[in-house]
């Protein structure tokens, strides 16, 4: 069954908890449940950390909690200690019900540093790619003994940015590991969306349906200018925004295709005193659903 969701980070960023700092709690998730009528909502740092406080607190606003990113560090510890450093979050997971935990390596990110260009991210070479994936499938295969699968973010500042970054770590991890594919990041890192996710579909776990607006990504690139700086520039934006680069409906038919019958997220953060909140997230909601119709991915997850 396919179900809308949202991420807190449209309101009160997690990476430069300045951003959104003035925005109510109460206001995020009025808005998001009982105003525009997202399904569920992914993790945030607002969110109580005990697992059964943040099902109870979504739940008042007739929200699910969806999942939550979780940092690894597999590239400076061992998969044992990843496996314990992971307990907490795997418990918030478990008591609400999620199917898929959200990873991203971060042990070396650049993206959380407004003083570091998203240009100078962190690379790795093909045997350290290799020996990578082979720690993350190790980890995929503890989390599916636990009931959750691992789906992998490539994202800008990252080891897994570009296009040949993520065909590379889906070649070195194994069936345990899987994607979340997220279109704004893939287009920022310099792909074609809907030629990447054709080509990785079948092991798509999670969805992220961010937009970019190109001009302002491409000077990110051309002024070395760090991730967080392009946020406040306004790189990214939602479905439905007419300056919006990206054609969610072929990534939606393409996950049609592919049989995908999980959450559609609009992760897209934006500076929230210059792009209203609401208002976008409401314009993405309406645009995500008629992709969504058009693809014809309701039905075939129906089916």
């Amino acid at each position: 069954m396919i179900r809308y969701g949202t991420n807190p980070i449209a309101w009160a960023n997690d990476d430069d908890q300045t951003i959104g700092a003035h925005i109510p709690t109460e206001q995020i998730l009025h808005e998001a449940g009982r105003v525009i009528g997202f399904d569920g909502i992914e993790n945030g740092h607002r969110w109580p950390e005990d697992p059964q406080a943040l099902k109870e607190l979504l739940g008042q606003y007739g929200l699910r909690f969806i999942s939550g990113w979780y940092s690894t560090a597999l590239l400076t510890r061992s998969v044992a200690e990843e496996i314990e450093s992971v307990q907490p979050h795997l418990a918030k997971l478990k008591a609400n019900d999620c199917k898929v935990c959200i990873v991203c390596e971060c042990s070396n990110t650049v993206h959380g540093n407004p003083d570091v260009p998203v240009n100078a991210r962190p690379r790795l070479t093909p045997e350290e790619m290799a020996a990578f994936g082979a720690k993350v499938e190790e980890f995929a295969a503890y989390l599916a003994s636990q009931g959750i699968t691992l789906a992998y973010h490539h994202h800008m500042g990252t080891v897994v940015e570009s296009p040949e970054d993520i065909d590379a770590f889906m070649a070195a991890t194994g069936p345990a590991t899987h994607l979340l594919f997220d279109a704004g990041h893939c287009a920022f890192g310099g792909g074609d969306p809907a030629a990447v996710l054709r080509r990785h579909a079948s092991h798509v776990a999670h969805f992220h349906a961010k937009n970019i607006r190109r001009p302002v990504t491409q000077r990110v690139r051309d002024e070395d200018l760090s991730f967080l700086q392009g946020v406040l520039a306004g790189a990214f934006t939602v479905p439905g925004d007419p300056e919006g680069a990206i054609d969610f409906v072929p990534l939606l038919r393409i996950l049609a295709e592919a049989g995908y019958d999980g959450w559609l997220v609009i992760e897209a953060e934006q500076d929230p005193e210059k792009r209203n909140p609401l208002e976008y997230q409401s314009m993405g909601l309406k645009a995500l659903k008629a992709a969504a119709a058009e693809a014809g991915l309701d039905r075939a997850a129906a089916a």
